[in-house]
């Protein structure tokens, strides 16, 4: 019977809010209290008891659809002190770094948390993310977004710099995002195990280059570089055509996988 295994939204619970007119708010649902929107306030009392997916009218009647917040959701909504990986190119790069249950990867560079998130999503309760970060108030903010999204128990966050190395080793995939990342490609040739994946973002072309100089150095195999560029289209059936404006570079990707050699 439809809805017999739906759970209600409960007091506590988040919720992402969708107006009529597209506007959208990620909240947590508090009893007795009231929600301000530019199409009217949104009593939570409303919204207690009822299942996703079902709507409730703001005091001036206009609807209000009640959702899942999903990983694109949280990443649009997150509290951030640093740009963020954006879901265009996060998406791919959890593709190329084959993340999965289980594994053990590592994030270098972790602001505020949003890849952190999602490869805590990806290798679940059996794997484990090492998330290295040197900045004390980035790290306060990761935590707090990390816990919001239920993964923080999947992330052991380190705070320090990782020109000494790492403490890990073996490590099947690592994802690098800092201003010079030429200069650790070979502490992070160490911590993967053989076949290991690195992902690095750089988002200028002399950053790009000094990487590639770089990994001919080292044993890295498969080393390709990608640019993403997705564009948004109006769902209007009459008047079909792309937004526009769009998102285009955001960053340069680059991939590349360890092998054995007599070097380093």
């Amino acid at each position: 019977m439809e809805g017999e295994y739906e759970v209600c939204i409960r007091e506590g619970e988040r919720v992402y809010l969708l107006l009529e007119d597209g506007k959208d708010y990620l909240i947590r649902v508090e009893k007795d209290k009231v929600f301000g929107t530019h199409l009217g306030g949104i009593a939570f009392n409303e919204i207690i008891g009822k299942r996703f997916g079902e709507l409730v009218l703001t005091t001036s009647g206009r609807k209000a659809f009640l959702l899942q917040p999903g990983i694109v959701d949280n990443l649009f909504h997150m509290k951030r002190r640093t740009q963020i990986v954006y879901p265009k190119d996060l998406g791919f790069i959890v593709l190329m770094l084959d993340v999965k249950e289980g594994d053990r990867v590592i994030d270098v560079g972790l602001g505020s948390g949003a890849m952190c998130g999602a490869l805590a999503r990806l290798v679940g309760d059996g794997g484990k993310v090492y998330a290295y970060e040197r900045r004390e108030e980035f790290i306060k903010v990761a935590v707090e977004n990390l816990s919001i999204w239920g993964v923080l128990e999947r992330v052991e966050i380190k705070n320090k710099d990782i020109k000494d190395g790492f403490e890990e080793e073996n490590i099947d995939a690592l994802f690098l995002d800092v201003p010079q990342p030429w200069d650790y490609l070979e502490v992070c040739w160490r911590a993967l195990r053989g076949g290991g994946r690195i992902g690095i973002v750089s988002p200028t072309t002399p950053q790009v280059v000094a990487v590639l100089e770089k990994l001919k150095t080292l044993p890295f195999i498969q080393v390709e570089v990608w640019e993403s560029l997705f564009r948004k289209y109006k769902p209007n059936p009459i008047a079909f055509r792309p937004y526009d404006r769009m998102v285009a570079h955001t960053t340069y990707m680059i991939f590349a996988r360890k092998v054995f050699s007599e070097n380093p």
